[in-house]
């Protein structure tokens, strides 16, 4: 690790939150979970077929019960409590591991399964119950429009600018667990190197981005995370 190193920036993607037994989206052929992605996350499959994606989601939210986060999850819950520095864990994933393992200060850019979006008022909400059931929205009280709190295809994903500030002020930008496939996040590597971050990457097998990285480390998420937090907390 660069001995100057203040300001952290982590991505997160699926890899972290695989070993917890918690599925991927993407299978085979592209399919999530047995459906197309344009069938169950985009704006236009909600208008088409709003009961399929309620249910996909409403599915996805109730399997959080039976998952746990695991050691890659607590590691980076230990570096939010002890860094010193500026950090900030950007996740891709939209299950609630980070939060429950005790990370503070994280960001979903993708939207959380455990929050309602008001398509009235734009209002977002916690939420943990079944979206079929045709709920009131907790911020205006109207009923039937609210939906899964999450970025759809097509859609912008949450806090862009945030992040990139981040990124400009970063000295080390680390990935762990992400594909390198999935835009705008496969591009943040290329924007830390470009504001002076040294850049690493912590993942089961090379990712698509693997050579804009300094460093890539390859290994499971629960070994790889918590021996790397250690190494940057001086245990």
């Amino acid at each position: 690790m660069p001995t100057a190193v203040r300001n952290i920036v982590v991505l997160t993607g699926a890899g972290i939150s695989a070993e917890s037994g918690l599925d991927t989206f993407r299978g085979p052929g592209g399919l999530w979970e047995g459906h197309r992605v344009e069938d169950i996350c985009t704006p236009e499959a909600l208008a088409r077929n709003r009961p399929l994606v309620l249910d996909f989601y409403d599915q996805r939210r109730a399997a959080l019960g039976g998952v746990k986060p695991n050691a890659a999850h607590e590691a980076l819950a230990r570096l939010d409590r002890e860094w010193a520095g500026d950090l900030l864990i950007v996740t891709q994933n939209v299950d609630d591991l980070h939060e429950r393992a005790g990370a503070k200060r994280l960001l979903h850019m993708h939207g959380e399964l455990m929050s309602a979006l008001c398509e009235g008022c734009g209002g977002r909400a916690s939420f943990g119950g079944a979206m079929l059931d045709g709920p009131d929205c907790a911020v205006c009280g109207e009923s039937g429009g609210v939906r899964p709190d999450i970025v759809f295809f097509g859609e912008m994903p949450y806090e862009m600018d945030r992040i990139e500030a981040a990124l400009a002020e970063a000295d080390l930008f680390v990935s762990i667990g992400t594909s390198g496939a999935v835009y705008p996040a496969a591009g943040y590597v290329q924007m830390a190197r470009h504001f002076g971050a040294e850049t690493l990457e912590l993942n089961l097998e090379p990712s698509a981005g693997s050579y804009n990285f300094d460093e890539s480390r390859m290994g499971p998420a629960s070994v790889l995370v918590p021996a790397w937090v250690d190494e940057v907390l001086g245990a």
